[in-house]
């Protein structure tokens, strides 16, 4: 099977709103791989493998995210798959 890896930047109300939890459950259940942190400057960092079409579902939930954040913008990176197992949140 073909697997997809994705590196996003999203910027706007993403942090203190439940987005890595959130995040990493919905990336669980569409069995991605990968892992979600915030960055210094108030924007949150992912990285998403797996299935293209689930990891596509990932950068589509990326322009919403949870129900409390406002997305500003997502930059999404196409990156060569690493092979990656499991989804966690990085601190």
């Amino acid at each position: 099977m073909a697997r997809r890896r994705v590196h996003v930047y999203v910027s706007g109300r993403v942090q203190g709103v439940y987005y890595r939890a959130t995040t990493r459950d919905t990336a669980r259940d569409h069995g991605v791989d990968g892992w979600v942190t915030n960055l210094d400057d108030g924007r949150v960092e992912a990285v998403f493998e797996g299935d293209p079409d689930a990891v596509e579902s990932m950068v589509e939930f990326c322009h919403e995210g949870s129900s409390r954040a406002d997305v500003v913008d997502v930059d999404v990176t196409e990156e060569d798959p690493e092979g990656i197992e499991g989804f966690e949140v990085r601190w």
